[in-house]
């Protein structure tokens, strides 16, 4: 799969070098049998995050993860920390956030450029309240919430970005019946809900970004094409031969 890799690494936090990763491992985030049936929805069946991470490439020094733990700095109680559903963060060091078991800010040399959270009953309430404030305060640039129903954060789909240390609501439009997206600067593509459905779409083609179906059907495209060009030489050979054998 052909992947694009992000280049507006301007997040406002400031470029930082990263501390090396110290001998302290996050605790695993508690489980929340409804919050993980929403999120495996959204983004583990689908494979969005897969192909999120894969659109933006770079590996090594792009994260995308999510549900561990995000800290300024680890306490033994981990008292007001969170643990998003996903979190993309440029110029980092993934090793280091395997290694921790999270995302360690101090660690990293700046906060995750992206977070989003996906709705459930029981967090709906936090996502918009407490987590956007927490999320302000620790300079996320980007912090945006998809409801499938919109029961729990009391619409579809929000978007906010920093600005001057506030978070400012990023405008949304409605392209279509049932659809409803926003375009996220820092990832460079739109974030779309689509009859209930999350949704990453490329402004440049307009196109959902490469997805297993989307991969699969290139491969069967090529190999038709393929197929038919070989059956052409194979027509042009008896051709030749005919003419030549008169």
């Amino acid at each position: 799969m052909t992947t694009t890799a992000n280049t507006n690494t301007n997040t406002g936090s400031g470029s930082k070098t990263p501390k090396s990763p110290g001998q302290f491992r996050l605790p695993d985030p508690p489980e929340h049998p409804d919050d993980k049936m929403t999120n495996f929805k959204q983004l583990a069946t689908t494979g969005h995050a897969h192909h999120l991470a894969r659109h933006l490439g770079n590996p090594e020094t792009t994260l995308v993860a999510g549900e561990r733990y995000l800290v300024v700095r680890p306490t033994r109680s981990m008292a007001g920390s969170h643990y998003p559903d996903l979190l993309v963060a440029f110029d980092v060091d993934s090793a280091a956030y395997e290694a921790s078991n999270g995302y360690i800010i101090e660690e990293q040399g700046k906060p995750p450029d992206f977070v989003l959270e996906i709705a459930s009953p029981r967090t709906g309430h936090i996502d918009v309240g407490e987590k956007r404030e927490a999320y302000a305060a620790l300079r996320i640039t980007e912090y945006w919430r998809f409801d499938e129903t919109g029961q729990y954060h009391g619409a579809r789909l929000a978007g906010d970005r920093l600005e001057n240390g506030q978070y400012v609501a990023i405008e949304l439009n409605a392209p279509a019946e049932n659809v409803l997206q926003g375009y996220s600067a820092v990832l460079n593509l739109y974030l779309r809900w689509e009859s209930g459905v999350l949704g990453w779409y490329d402004p440049n083609t307009g196109m959902h970004i490469a997805t297993f179906d989307t991969e699969r059907e290139g491969r069967l495209q090529e190999r038709a094409a393929r197929i038919q060009a070989e059956a052409r030489v194979r027509e042009l050979e008896e051709e030749i031969h005919r003419l030549r054998n008169g």
